[in-house]
């Protein structure tokens, strides 16, 4: 039985188990799952704790880019959706908080998130590596992580502050500003897009919550290692879409073969056997409960 599934687990709020993760593993490591069966293959990886990306609701659902897009209700269907399947505790990024953080909070703590994710940027958001980011004031920023905390059905359910203050204003700047949305309320505060260990290090130090770093591939932070992240004080260490680009590559390359090639045979060895889709998907035990049920219907 794995951690995921034990009967300890089931009794606990899915923000309880996120802390149990955080206490478990140092620093976390928190993966992206864009979809149910995603999710599946962390648990089965061994992770602990998931994270549903803005980006990956976008890009993957629905075949956008992530530029404030998509709606809360198209995250609350992907959110739903892997939190049915696993009981790993689920981060969601909730962008802005879609004009109206109160709502955004209960309606995440009823789709069986343990966290969400709130920015402080302008609801036209930008990519947290990409040039052009504008931020709200912090005042602005406070008022929507309290809004957050005020409407919270439930006191396990944590606020992760994200800050994009260091590519705009500086790492003192951000580091202020991490300060006064920890007293506004954040459990846990974001620090985007930091390019060294030493300002890692000044973060961690100077805000008294767990910090996480967004250890995503192709923009400004360099690709530390949990390691030296966790000697720097970093306790998650996010990969938002680590698995979604390599999904997609593949997907890429199975779909050109096929065009030129005619054939999916040169393939065959780096595809995933029936059999190891049905061991992640627990088929076979679905199948015997339906054959228990039909067998019984027909009593």
């Amino acid at each position: 039985m794995t951690e995921a599934s034990t009967p300890e687990l089931s009794s606990l709020t899915p923000g309880q188990r996120l802390q149990r993760a955080l206490q478990k593993e140092k620093p976390l490591a928190v993966v992206g799952t864009i979809n149910a069966y995603c999710a599946l293959l962390a648990q089965q990886a061994g992770f602990n704790a998931l994270y549903l990306s803005g980006a990956g609701v976008a890009n993957a659902s629905f075949g956008l880019p992530d530029l404030g897009i998509t709606t809360l209700d198209n995250v609350l269907e992907d959110t739903r959706r892997i939190t049915a399947i696993t009981q790993l505790p689920l981060i969601v990024d909730a962008d802005t908080g879609f004009s109206d953080p109160a709502r955004t909070a209960h309606a995440l703590i009823g789709a069986g998130a343990a966290a969400m994710q709130i920015e402080d940027q302008v609801d036209s958001k930008r990519c947290g590596h990409r040039p052009g980011k504008v931020l709200v004031s912090s005042g602005e920023m406070q008022e929507r992580i309290k809004a957050a905390n005020n409407e919270k059905s439930n006191p396990d359910f944590m606020i992760i502050a994200r800050t994009d203050a260091y590519a705009v204003e500086g790492l003192d700047a951000a580091i202020e500003r991490a300060k006064q949305y920890v007293s506004a309320g954040a459990n846990i505060i974001f620090a985007e897009a930091l390019t060294r260990l030493d300002e890692y290090k000044k973060f961690c130090h100077s805000v008294k919550v767990p910090v996480l770093a967004n250890i995503t591939e192709f923009g400004k932070t360099p690709l530390f290692n949990m390691d030296e992240l966790g000697n720097a004080g970093v306790q998650l260490v996010l990969y938002p879409l680590t698995a979604f680009r390599a999904m997609s590559a593949a997907a890429l390359n199975v779909y050109q073969t096929l065009k030129t090639e005619r054939t999916q045979a040169t393939l065959i060895d780096r595809l995933q056997t029936r059999e190891e889709l049905y061991e992640i998907l627990n088929y076979y035990q679905y199948e015997k409960a339906l054959d228990d049920k039909l067998s019984s219907g027909k009593e």
